[in-house]
């Protein structure tokens, strides 16, 4: 089995969109998260969101090509220019190797609700445009990547809902372990607009507590009300061992393992076994003992349910206050179809930088994550070692487990 190691990452979040942006709101706990109006306008229970601004891409890509771009494939695009330029894979070198593309994505809602629209006011199918298509696809993503930067080998979008860009990581890991691919284009990307959150606004998912945008989101919080949307995309080249060294590229990190599961149970409340049977996964495939995991990035999205079953799953397989364990929703909110690539590079470069960010209003332990050693503020720690959890509706699973090179 080959190694695999990550040797780009591209960013573009509520909390910056470069590296060296996050990677200080991380540190000083700076959240990404504002009230919406126009939200409150339209009938929205909340108006919380994450706020990511709209990349401006006349300068770079041709409308011929924009014109097929919604939102979240937008984003995708600068995150990953900024992963190969890191990686220093130029487009010499794309046109003539073969590189894989998975990325994780689970909607194109303003898409689609635009295009009926459109035919729906004006009765004429051909006006909602040429783009509508490819632009309404759940592969738009993808579709889009892969042209622009003339990618030739697996072209695959992986939609499993809050999971969705860990899969794309650990899938694409399994790929370049089995010799099947030597780099793959790994994240995830999410809009941010109402068509897409309407719906979770309509069965009370969001948190309300508006008076306090920054202190809303607040996994493992007695307190907490629920999550708040937010989006962007991130990206990770990963890449064999063998392949990163003959490029004399620079080594950022290794995916030690990954574990997956399935609950097999309801629809939207998660339990404790399935998460439980996907960490334990991760950790028996990598090797690993626990005490050599250092920090636990939590998938902790701050509902009452879900965080107090996670909260359960790593005291289970932890033991109780062994590690410490936070939630970077906390400042970005629940980052959905993205989240699982994300929360990858926060924990690298918290890792890389010898911190852990605060788990973010969080004042008062219930009765579960009491049991989790979780900083209210940020603490300066070495570690060389990280687990990442991703959990999506439907019961799906995702562990990564990451090492520092």
């Amino acid at each position: 089995m080959k190694r695999v190691v990550i040797t780009g990452m591209g960013i573009y979040s509520c909390i910056g969109q470069d590296l060296e942006t996050v990677r200080d709101s991380l540190y000083n706990c700076v959240s990404g998260i504002r009230l919406d109006p126009l939200r409150k306008e339209h009938g929205f229970r909340s108006g919380l969101t994450g706020y990511v601004p709209a990349p401006n891409l006349k300068a770079e890509l041709p409308r011929s090509q924009r014109v097929y771009m919604p939102q979240q494939a937008q984003y995708a695009y600068c995150a990953t220019r900024d992963a190969l330029r890191q990686a220093g894979i130029d487009m010499d070198y794309l046109d003539s190797h073969d590189i894989g593309l998975i990325y994780g994505n689970d909607s194109s809602a303003e898409a689609v609700y635009q295009s009926v629209a459109k035919i729906i006011e004006k009765n004429d199918t051909m006006l909602c445009g040429s783009g509508a298509i490819f632009q309404s696809m759940n592969s738009t993503v993808t579709m889009n990547l892969g042209v622009i930067f003339h990618l030739k080998g697996i072209n695959l979008t992986l939609s499993a809902a809050c999971a969705s860009g860990s899969h794309a990581i650990g899938w694409g890991s399994m790929l370049i372990q089995n010799g099947m691919q030597d780099i793959v284009v790994c994240g995830g990307a999410q809009e941010i607009n109402e068509a897409a959150t309407g719906s979770f606004d309509g069965i009370s998912a969001f948190s309300v507590r508006e008076d306090d945008p920054a202190g809303a989101s607040r996994p493992f919080d007695r307190d907490r009300d629920g999550l708040i949307p937010s989006g962007g995309a991130a990206t990770l080249i990963l890449e064999s061992y063998e392949s990163a060294v003959k490029r004399g590229a620079k080594i950022i990190a290794e995916v030690i393992s990954y574990g997956f599961s399935s609950n097999g149970d309801h629809i939207s409340s998660p339990n404790v076994a399935g998460p439980s049977r996907s960490l334990e996964m991760a950790i028996s495939r990598s090797g690993l003992q626990l005490k050599d995991i250092g920090y636990i990035n939590a998938h902790a999205t701050s509902t009452q349910v879900g965080d107090a079953n996670e909260a359960k799953a790593i005291a289970n397989v932890f033991g109780e206050r062994t590690v410490e364990v936070t939630s970077t929703k906390g400042q970005t909110g629940h980052e959905m179809w993205m989240a699982g690539a994300s929360e990858i590079i926060y924990s690298i470069l918290m890792m890389k930088n010898g911190f852990i960010a605060a788990n973010n209003s969080f004042c008062n332990p219930d009765e579960d994550s009491a049991r989790l050693l979780i900083p209210a503020a940020r603490v300066e720690k070495h570690f060389d070692t990280f687990l990442s959890n991703s959990f999506g509706f439907g019961g799906t699973n995702s562990t990564l487990i990451i090492r520092n090179v």
